[in-house]
């Protein structure tokens, strides 16, 4: 007899997909591709209006995974506390690593980013890219510590920029 495999996630528990961001699992559901039935989660982004279907075989290989602990998120303050560090590298390729920290899905790395990123109003013009991928940074975080913290994605935004401008 096979042993059933039990799903990690709850219809309705709220994860995060690394290449995404925050979303809920709405239901679990069986397609049939190519004559193999096939479980998926159904996850919808909050924020894109994006509807994702992951296998659930497939679940570990995309990082699918729970929102972060309430430490991690204590963590995630702490690293936007400290002083920004900004390799002197050609922004193509700082562009690159920061985009791999976003992506990641590891809420520390994106505090990094996006504490490398901020500028205070009374700092140096930042160029369209850098502002475009801080947006991107900032919007990931604030949804996930929204989600840890039970408030809303502004709310979180704006604790985010209070501890940044505070440096």
């Amino acid at each position: 007899m096979k042993k059933k495999k039990i799903n990690d996630f709850k219809i309705g528990e709220v994860v995060v997909y690394p290449k995404h961001g925050v979303g809920e699992i709405e239901k679990i559901e069986t397609m049939e591709i190519s004559s193999i039935k096939t479980k998926f989660y159904v996850v919808k982004m909050e924020q894109s209006k994006l509807v994702i279907r992951v296998p659930l075989d497939k679940q570990k290989e995309v990082g699918l995974r729970k929102i972060s602990s309430k430490k991690i998120i204590d963590e995630v303050f702490s690293t936007l506390k400290l002083k920004p560090k900004i390799r002197r590298i050609m922004w193509s390729r700082r562009a690159q690593e920061y985009e791999a920290k976003i992506f990641s899905g590891d809420p520390i790395k994106i505090s990094e980013v996006v504490r490398d990123l901020f500028r205070k109003n009374s700092q140096s013009e930042q160029s369209y890219s850098e502002r475009q991928m801080f947006q991107v940074a900032i919007e990931r975080l604030a949804r996930e510590v929204a989600a840890v913290e039970k408030t809303d994605y502004f709310q979180s935004t704006e604790k985010i920029e209070q501890i940044l401008n505070k440096k």
